[in-house]
């Protein structure tokens, strides 16, 4: 095997290895006249489905695999940094997503999708999956 076959054959492979690559992009929306880092992103989200599932944080938080205190943490600091109230608390029933609530979850699960497929789009076009072998 020549130097130059041994290249090619280790451009293939890297070509190989290259295209297999997946995009996994998050998406966070923040206020900007709060400053905080951190407003609304993938965990809120899943929060937020899963009260709209359930009618519940409780059952929400418990899918996750997470404490109800730091379900209802999560959701105020978000509420905070939004300045929107997302959840409302209907005792002794459970809760269910505010108006406000509703709408910047389905936006913000249009977006993550729209996102996620560009970003797979692009993946391809610089990693093609059917990279031509020299």
């Amino acid at each position: 095997m020549t130097i130059s076959d041994r290249e090619a054959s280790r451009s293939s492979q890297l070509n190989a290895e290259l295209s297999s690559l997946q995009a996994d992009v998050k998406l966070i929306l923040l206020n900007p006249n709060t400053g905080e880092r951190l407003a609304f992103g993938p965990g809120v989200a899943e929060l937020c489905i899963g009260v709209k599932e359930h009618g519940s944080l409780k059952a929400a938080a418990a899918e996750m695999g997470m404490a109800y205190s730091k379900a209802w943490k999560i959701i105020g600091e978000a509420e905070e940094s939004l300045q929107i109230q997302l959840v409302l608390r209907q005792a002794p029933k459970g809760c269910t997503l505010t108006e406000a609530g509703e709408q910047l979850l389905a936006g913000y699960l249009e977006l993550a999708e729209d996102i996620s497929k560009y970003a797979e789009f692009r993946l391809q076009r610089v990693f093609p999956r059917n990279a031509p072998e020299h």
